[in-house]
């Protein structure tokens, strides 16, 4: 571990190295469209971060569709239910954030998004950063 006193920690006394990745990348790439079949100019974007709630409120397992359910509901120890979820007993923190890129083709303006979401603190994509 590395030891800093920066405003970007958070708060924390010790940073990690993964506090001080910053990813640069171009505005346009020469890239494959699968749509045109043939190699385009594209313009990398990155998604709108959404939580997992937000996005699925009713998902599996979710509070909110244990309690429409009644599963979760009156006194007394309600088995898996009782126990705190793993956020909540793992120590670790996670300090950086996936970032999923999108590229859209300047001939057909289709977007493809990228199979793997990138793990970096923050993404300069030209002169705009996105956290």
């Amino acid at each position: 571990m590395i030891e800093y006193a920066y405003p970007f920690l958070h708060g924390r006394v010790r940073a990690s190295v993964f506090d001080l990745i910053t990813m640069k990348l171009p505005q346009e790439t020469n890239r494959y469209c699968p749509y045109c079949r043939k190699h385009t100019k594209q313009s990398i974007l990155t998604a709108k971060q959404k939580s997992r709630s937000s996005a699925h409120p009713m998902s599996r397992f979710s509070t909110a569709r244990l309690k429409s359910r009644s599963v979760r509901m009156g006194y007394g120890n309600t088995g898996r239910y009782s126990k705190k979820g793993p956020k909540d007993w793992k120590m670790k923190t996670k300090i950086t954030k996936k970032i999923n890129l999108l590229y859209k083709c300047k001939v057909c303006g289709k977007m493809k998004q990228i199979k793997k979401a990138i793990r970096s603190s923050r993404i300069v994509i030209g002169e705009k950063v996105s956290k």
